[in-house]
C-alpha cells in the first residue's frame, strides 16, 4: 500500500486505518455523516480503502459483512445526530458567522441541494463530499418528516457505506488495482468532487446572466 498523495498525510486513508483501525473508520464515518466538523474527512476514499484492506487482510481482520454492517450503522447514526441538531438549532444555523471549521456557503450548498432533490437528497448527498455532512442538518432545519427521513437515511447509508466498501473489497482483489492504488484513490477523490463543481457552476450561471443583462441595459 502507498500513501495518497493528495491532501495532508494525516488524512491519508491507509495511515488512518493503520493507526486507528476499525474504530477510527467508524468514528470518521459518523463525524462526516452529520457533524459540522466532519466535512473535510476522506469518506469515499476511506471506505474504498477499507474494503481493499479487508480483502487483503491488512490492518483489518474482521469479516466483510461485519465491517459493512458497522459502517452503515455509523453512517445512519451520524445522519440522525445531524438531523436532530438541525431541528434544535433551526434557522439560527443560517445566521452563524464563518469560522475556520464552519463556512456558511457549505450550509447554503446543502440547502440548495436539498431543495432541488427533495427527500431523495438524503441518498444522493451521500456521494457528494461536504454536501453529505450538511444535508441531514438542513433536513432537520426544514423539519422534514422524521419517518421519511429515517427511510431515506437507511437507504443512503446502505448504498454508500456498504456499497463503496464492497466495491473496494472486490476491486482490491484485482492486481491492477492493488498495483495502482494511489492513482485509484486520487481518481475517487477527483470524481467525488465533480458533483460539487457542477453545483458551483450552476449556482454561478444565474449571477453571471444577471450581470450580463445589467451591463446590456
Amino acid at each position: 500500500m502507498t500513501s495518497l498523495a493528495l491532501g495532508p498525510s494525516w488524512l491519508d486513508p491507509t495511515h488512518l486505518i493503520s493507526t486507528f483501525g476499525l474504530i477510527g473508520i467508524l468514528a470518521i464515518v459518523f463525524a462526516e455523516s452529520g457533524l459540522l466538523i466532519g466535512f473535510f474527512l476522506p469518506g469515499d476514499s476511506l471506505l474504498f480503502t477499507t474494503g481493499l484492506l479487508v480483502a487483503g487482510g491488512t490492518y483489518l481482520h474482521q469479516p466483510l459483512w461485519l465491517v459493512c454492517a458497522l459502517i452503515v450503522a455509523a453512517a445512519v447514526a451520524g445522519d440522525q445526530v445531524g438531523y436532530l441538531f438541525g431541528r434544535k438549532v433551526g434557522p439560527s444555523l443560517f445566521r452563524r458567522e464563518d469560522s475556520r471549521l464552519f463556512k456558511q456557503e457549505n450550509v447554503e450548498k446543502a440547502a440548495a441541494f436539498f431543495d432541488r432533490h427533495g427527500p431523495k437528497a438524503m441518498v444522493l448527498a451521500r456521494f457528494v463530499p461536504i454536501v453529505r455532512t450538511f444535508t441531514p442538518i438542513v433536513a432537520g432545519v426544514s423539519r422534514m418528516n422524521y419517518r421519511l427521513f429515517v427511510v431515506f437515511n437507511l437507504v443512503g447509508g446502505v448504498l454508500w457505506g456498504a456499497g463503496v466498501t464492497v466495491l473496494g473489497y472486490f476491486l482490491g482483489q484485482i492486481a491492477f488495482v492493488r498495483d495502482n492504488i494511489e492513482a485509484i484513490l486520487i481518481a475517487i477523490v477527483l470524481v467525488s468532487v465533480v458533483p460539487v463543481a457542477i453545483e458551483l457552476l450552476r449556482a454561478r450561471r444565474p449571477g453571471r446572466a444577471s450581470a450580463d443583462a445589467h451591463r446590456a441595459g
